[in-house]
Parts: structure tokens; sequence; C-alpha cells
């Protein structure tokens, strides 16, 4: 160990001539000053005698000092040579003082421990945080804007459209980001469902905008002015912070009503809406060509009273040019008023009829569609169901009852069975339905 602490031979570092060494005498003066001072160190024993003497001795004036340093310089260099004897081996080895050993030590180590000690539990605490943050973000990651809101037919049977847009990465929906078609009694009708299915155990629905009868007649009647824009707008706003406080509830989010309101196909929801319009405008129609039948046929029953109007007249006028006139003008009005009854007819058992026929058939439609969210509603209600009879069936292992463990395990079964079953019967309804409404566009462009 006290070779590996040996510092290299002056010679290595620097050459030995002292001819090339410009501080020399500072490097040999520190040696003679370091073996001065130090009480401990071994003198050499080289040394003159006289030199011991001279330096045991009380102070001597500055000149006389000055020379026998001199001297004793010169005779230190002059013995520089023989560094490496062993005499001088124990003043050049580097043995660790007291003074030095600690302090490289606590140097270096004691940060070390410390910031250790300290960044430790930080990461940590930052771990942990950034854990719960992203299971509760998982948890309402969903997103519902109310928008483009947009108003559908005329007068008093006018109603107000919006569009309701989610995005969500919730694994509970099929897509990421979809949009429906709703009017402000869809939002009032899932409001009633929600409030009824869970207010009474305890469960606060939040409310759903107040109908305004005043509002909405200036809508449907009035033209677009300021106040029903400002109506229209601040009922918008008012069903987006509806839907958002209700989805930001756990257990009305996982709600099949919920669901369906804010999940449609957007194609079924698209020839929903379109045979819903086409309904509306076919009624509408078939009622002005009912009105005008009922006035063909009047105006035929008035033509054919006018023309025996005038043919009595042309018989009882004594003028002979102007019964002939007359009687002429009579056959016009009988043949009018048979262009009328012709034009009745076939207004009421061609076109109106026709018009009916339709609607009947669009009626027939919609109660497809109907039918096929009876069906989704069925396959929702058995899924919660299932739900239900896993949860009890969880309570009763809990509860170590085994009598009715197996029971609760049939249960499962059979609502599992249920629960497949009224999946694959919706399945099959959509496509069937989407078969369906093809052939029938195509039976309607062909009839065309």
């Amino acid at each position: 160990m006290a070779a590996e602490r040996e510092p290299p031979p002056l010679g290595e570092a620097r050459p030995a001539d002292f001819e090339e060494l410009e501080d020399g005498e500072d490097l040999f003066t520190s040696t003679v000053s370091t073996l001065e001072s130090s009480p401990s160190s071994p003198e050499p024993a080289s040394l003159p005698a006289e030199d011991l003497s001279t330096n045991s001795n009380g102070p001597k004036p500055a000149g006389i000092m000055l020379d026998d340093d001199r001297e004793d310089l010169f005779a230190e260099a002059t013995e520089e040579v023989s560094l490496d004897s062993p005499e001088r081996d124990p003043i050049l080895s580097p043995e660790p003082t007291p003074a030095i050993t600690p302090v490289t030590p606590t140097t270096l180590v004691a940060p070390r421990m410390e910031s250790k000690s300290v960044t430790a539990p930080v990461i940590f605490d930052r771990s942990r945080e950034e854990i719960e943050e992203e299971a509760n973000g998982d948890l309402f990651d969903i997103e519902i804007n109310v928008s483009d809101p947009e108003k559908v037919g005329d007068g008093m049977n006018a109603y107000m459209a919006y569009r309701v847009t989610t995005k969500t990465s919730l694994s509970m929906f099929h897509k990421n980001e979809f949009s429906v078609k709703r009017r402000f009694s869809d939002f009032l009708g899932l409001h009633s469902k929600l409030a009824t299915k869970y207010m009474h155990i305890g469960y606060i629905v939040p409310p759903a905008p107040e109908k305004s009868i005043v509002g909405m007649t200036k809508v449907k009647v009035g033209k677009e002015d300021s106040s029903s824009t400002e109506f229209v707008e601040k009922r918008r706003a008012a069903l987006e912070r509806y839907l958002q406080r209700t989805v930001k509830h756990p257990t009305l989010l996982q709600d099949p009503d919920l669901r369906q309101f804010l999940e449609s196909s957007e194609w079924f929801e698209e020839k929903q809406q379109q045979f819903e319009n086409l309904d509306q405008q076919l009624r509408k129609l078939h009622a002005s060509v009912e009105a005008l039948v009922c006035h063909r046929k009047e105006l035929s029953a008035n033509t054919a009273a006018f023309a025996k109007s005038a043919a009595m007249l042309g018989n009882s006028e004594d003028h002979t040019a102007l019964s002939r006139a007359l009687s002429q003008l009579a056959e016009v009005e009988e043949k009018i008023d048979q262009l009328h009854q012709e034009q009745a007819f076939a207004d009421f058992y061609v076109f109106s009829e026709l018009l009916g026929d339709y609607i009947r058939l669009i009626a027939a439609v919609k109660g497809v569609f109907d039918h096929r969210m009876k069906c989704w509603q069925k396959w929702q209600d058995a899924q919660v169901t299932l739900q239900k009879k896993r949860e009890a069936e969880a309570k009763l292992q809990l509860a170590n009852k085994p009598d009715k463990l197996q029971q609760a395990k049939d249960e499962i079964k059979e609502w599992e069975t249920k629960v497949q079953q009224g999946e694959k019967d919706f399945e099959q309804i959509s496509k069937t339905i989407r078969k369906e409404v093809g052939r029938f566009e195509a039976c309607i462009i062909l009839s065309k």
C-alpha cells in the first residue's frame, strides 16, 4: 500500500538538470523549511554539525542569516542527488494526514447519499398520482357537444332538431366518435326514462331544460329575428349542459336508454329521419290533394247548375239568336262539368289514393324501425339483468352461502343465453331492414 501511494520520482516528471529548472531554489527551500517546521520528522544524518549548532542558537543579524541560508541552500542543492536514499524516503512519502484524509470522502459521498434519500419518495409520489389520474380519466373519458340546430317542417308542426356529437374512448361504445339528430322531445323523453328508473332508489338525475311555449311558438310561426335566434342558442346550450351532467354520473352513463340516445347507427338514423320527413310531406300533400278533389267536385256541381240554368233561360227566351246562344252556352258548361267530374275522379282514385297507400307503406317502414329499437331495448335489458345476476352471485360468494350459489349460477347461464339470443335477433333484424329498405326504395323509383 505504501508503494501505491508513493508519487513518481522527480526525474520522470521533469529533467534533473538544475540549469533548466527556474524554480529549483524555491523547491529546495520549501524542503528545508518543511524539515525545520515539522518537529516530528527525523532530521537527515547528512547535515553538518555546524549547521545544527548554528540553528540552535538564538536570533542572528539579518545579513548573517542571509549568508548562512545561502550556504545551507546550496549545501542542500548539492545533496539533492541523494533524494532517493533511504534517509529521504520517509520525508517524501505522502502519508495521509488527519487534516486531509476526512475531507475527500466527505465531499464525495455525503451529497450522493442526501440526493438519493430526497429524490426517491418524490418519484414514487409522482408515479402514483399519474396512475390515479389516468384511471380517473379513463372512467369519464367522454365529451358531448350539441350543435347545428335545424328547423324541420313548417307552421305549427315544425320542430327543432339538434345534432348530438359524442367523442369517447370507452369500450362500452362501438365507435370513438359518432353523432345523431335529436328533437327537444327526445331529450325530455330521455330524462323521463332516467327519472323513472333511478330517482325512486336515491340517485340524483340531472333535470332537463324546461319547455318554453312562447319561445317555441315564435320559432315556429315567426321569422328569423334576434329573439328567436337567441332562444334557440340558449336552448342548445342548456341541452348540452344537461347531457354533460348526465354522462358524468357513472350509473347513468351505463344506462341502455342513454346509450341508445347517444349512439345509433348512422345509416338507420338517417333512414329513419328520411322516412319521418317523407311521411310528413306526403301527409301534407295528401291533405292538399283531398282538398283539391273536393274543390273539383264542388266546381263540377256548380258548373252543372249553371248549365242547367243557361238551358232553361235559352228555352224561355223569345229572341231566336239569344236563345240559340244560351243553348250553346249550356252545352259548353255541361261539357266543362263532365271534365271536372273526370278530373276529380282521377285526382281522387289515382293521385289521392296512391298517396294514401304510400303513407301507409311508410308507416309500416317506421313500424319496422320501431320494432328494431324494441329488439335493441330487449337486448340491453337482458344485459342489465345479467350484470345484476353476476353481482348477486358475487355477494353470495362473499357471504359464503353455497346453497343459493348454484341457483345463482343457473340464472346467470339462463340470462347469458338470453343476451346472446337478443344480440342475434338484433343483428338479424338490422340486416333484414337494410335489404327491405333497399327494395322499397327501388320499387318507388320504378313506379315513378
